[in-house]
Order: C-alpha cells, then structure tokens, then sequence
C-alpha cells in the first residue's frame, strides 16, 4: 500500500515520459493533476540529473486549464506575477501568495461550518437545500485540491480557535436575516 504522507514520486525519463514510482507505470501531466486534486503531495525528478522540475511541470498543468479556458487566473493577477519577476516583489511575493491561499482556504472553512452549525431560516425557502448543496459541491470542487482540505472541509488541529465574538456576530447576522424573513 502507498504511503500518502511522503510525497508520490515521479521519475521523468530522457525520453520525457514520467514514471510513478508507486504503481510503476507512465502517467500523463492530467493524472498527476489527479494525484493533487486528491490530496496528494507529488515530486517530480529527473531520473539522470537528480533535478527536481516539480515546480516546472506544475506550471505546465497550470497553463494547460488555463488555455482551455478553465480561467482561475485573471489576466491582472498574472500581470502582477510577471513583473514581480523584476522588482523587489520578487522575495515577498511566494509568502503573501501562500498567505492568500491559507486565509481563502480557512474562510471556505468557516463558511462551510457556518452554513451547518446553525439552524437556518432560509431552510424554509424552496429550493434551499439544493442550492445549499450545490454551494457545498462548489466549494469542495474549488478547495479540494489544496493541502489540509477533506471532502467534509479542512482538518482543525484546534476547535478552540473559533472566537466568541465571531459566534455573537453570526447569531447577529442570523437574526437580521430571520427579522427580514419576517417582513417578506
């Protein structure tokens, strides 16, 4: 059985056909985008070298969706990368683009565990539940590839983390929202 917790690592021949180590066989830059997506860590080397072109071949899967029109990136922010490249920004830039990705992914979190830890108001409206999960299968669609994130959202190494002012602002919000339920 593999072991998910090292990263699966990827041989690429000279030939430049890449080889999972764990299954032994070839595997093409779309299922290692699967390996991802599914929580997988990955490394990819070349067999002659010893280099490591994980980052490479990640950028070629990244602009692959992105030229088939699987847009995440908008043209402003790739802009902005580019000429990082040649300004000071250059050595703040992974930080505060890690940074960006931490606070996206615990605010999906919170927002998930929000929208199942109170009893809602809008659960009466017709078609909510639905909406609910559709919302739902967006989120984890868009979150599951990134690291710390499950199929029933991110793991907590703390559940005291959450503050009491954050559950007063929600019960706040929640009542505001049942209040003009009310009126309509």
């Amino acid at each position: 059985m593999a072991d998910t917790d090292k990263p699966l690592l990827i041989k690429r021949y000279a030939s430049r056909r890449l080889y999972n180590t764990e299954t032994s066989d070839y595997v093409t830059l779309e299922d290692i985008a699967g390996f991802i997506r599914q929580g997988r860590e990955v490394q990819i080397v070349d067999l002659k070298s010893g280099d490591d072109l994980t980052r490479q071949y990640l950028l070629q899967i990244v602009a692959e969706h992105e030229s088939k029109g699987e847009n995440v990136l908008p043209v402003n922010v790739l802009t902005d990368l580019v000429r990082s490249y040649a300004t000071g920004m250059q050595s703040v830039m992974p930080q505060f683009l890690q940074a960006s990705f931490d606070m996206l992914r615990e605010s999906q979190t919170k927002m998930v565990e929000n929208l199942s830890a109170f009893p809602n108001p809008m659960a009466a409206v017709p078609g909510f539940d639905a909406l609910r999960k559709q919302q739902e299968v967006f989120l984890k669609s868009m979150m599951g590839g990134l690291p710390g994130w499950a199929a029933s959202g991110p793991a907590r190494e703390d559940d005291s983390a959450d503050k009491p002012d954050d559950i007063a602002e929600i019960k706040k919000q929640l009542a505001e929202l049942q209040a003009k339920l009310s009126k309509l």
